[in-house]
């Protein structure tokens, strides 16, 4: 008989508080796509409109994503059929086409991919390849990257704008090569990260938001602030995006230097947290506003989780295990709602630094946080 590590120990409680508060509201929630609360701690639909704001938003795959969690943890039905629903019924983003963009592996790999993966869904399959094509189809041959959104920045020209968050993103693309046989999605995935690699990392591990290349020669043009306090800072959820992007793209591919890129990111988001253990917006951000970000963190300990797991040597395994850990554990004890008057477990995100509010409750926090616990529980029900 084995005996548990501290990181099990931790995390059996914290997951029987997750069922606990999973069953309840899954139940409440589940012909919602949800992604904040409203005023009275309700989860609100984000699906209710058929447009890129609203069906099509990139984070209506990370319920679908914590229900198949759920699932494997506990073998209750319920949970496989809420996340079936929520899968069917971004069907219809297909259809309506706008709004489809680089995060199709976040809206459709929790989701189509790990349905068939988990029952053999052929439907969920032909989703599944179908997101990945479209994906794919966003690859700018001459600049080696793929392209993120359509117009979603007022006033600016995004046909060669790249961003980090895409990194992660790219399973997608590695799962469709695997599954068709087709080396193609595998390349565009590798050539991608590669840019991403040489323009996105600064020397000193922190990483940039947005960079514009020319859509016509591929050139690199600038880079942009995008969500963080500005041109130049370390936008913390950006960081997180990396840290587990490139981790990532080293277990598909095995290619060294992306471990490398994800152990130095990981290391400036490790030398730059604050003593409390709370994630800020922003690793350079001022001291005031002093605004969080749960869902950087929540990403973080699940990225981080990963890339320890991915070393060779036991100590270097061991210090990437014990500041996951630390990254979960301070969410868990400041950051965490087990009542019923918040349908969210994790608040204190925060979308962008300069937005007008901040610290309320994101699905896809709940999601990374519930995915960590259950990597140090031992339960390794990742499905990127």
């Amino acid at each position: 008989m084995t005996t548990m590590t501290m990181y099990e120990q931790w995390a059996s409680p914290v997951i029987r508080q997750i069922r606990e508060k999973l069953a309840w509201s899954s139940e409440k929630n589940k012909d919602k796509l949800p992604y904040t609360t409203g005023p009275d701690g309700s989860y609100l639909d984000r699906a209710a409109g058929n447009d890129c704001n609203g069906l099509s938003w990139w984070t209506n795959g990370f319920w679908g994503g914590t229900m198949w969690l759920l699932y494997q943890d506990t073998q209750q039905e319920g949970y496989k059929e809420i996340a079936q629903a929520a899968e069917q019924r971004m069907d219809a983003c297909f259809n309506f086409f706008y709004g489809l963009n680089h995060d199709a592996g976040f809206m459709f790999q929790p989701t189509a991919v790990e349905d068939y993966r988990l029952t053999g869904n052929e439907a969920s399959r032909r989703r599944g390849l179908y997101a990945a094509t479209l994906l794919a189809g966003r690859f700018n041959p001459v600049g080696k990257f793929i392209r993120a959104w359509d117009g979603a920045w007022p006033g600016a020209d995004t046909r060669g704008w790249a961003i980090i968050d895409c990194m992660c993103n790219l399973p997608l693309l590695y799962w469709a090569s695997r599954e068709s046989n087709d080396p193609r999605y595998k390349q565009v995935a590798m050539l991608h990260a590669d840019t991403a690699m040489q323009h996105f990392i600064r020397a000193d591990g922190s990483v940039r938001h947005i960079i514009e290349f020319d859509p016509e020669t591929g050139a690199y043009l600038r880079s942009h602030g995008g969500q963080g306090y500005g041109h130049g800072s370390a936008w913390a959820r950006g960081q997180a995006w990396a840290v587990y992007g490139f981790t990532l793209s080293y277990l598909y591919t095995g290619k060294e230097e992306y471990r490398a890129a994800a152990q130095k990111v990981a290391d400036y988001c490790l030398a730059h947290l604050p003593q409390n253990g709370l994630v800020p917006c922003d690793f350079t951000q001022p001291a005031q506003p002093a605004w969080e970000d749960s869902c950087a963190a929540a990403i973080l300990a699940s990225g981080i989780w990963e890339l320890a797991e991915a070393l060779p040597g036991a100590a270097e395994k061991e210090h990437y295990h014990q500041a996951a850990w630390r990254l979960a554990d301070a969410l868990y004890r400041q950051r965490t709602d087990w009542s019923r008057g918040c349908d969210a477990i994790v608040q204190n995100c925060t979308a962008a630094y300069h937005d007008k509010n901040h610290h309320f409750p994101m699905n896809y926090a709940d999601y990374y946080f519930i995915e960590a616990v259950y990597k140090m529980a031992g339960k390794n029900y990742m499905p990127w």
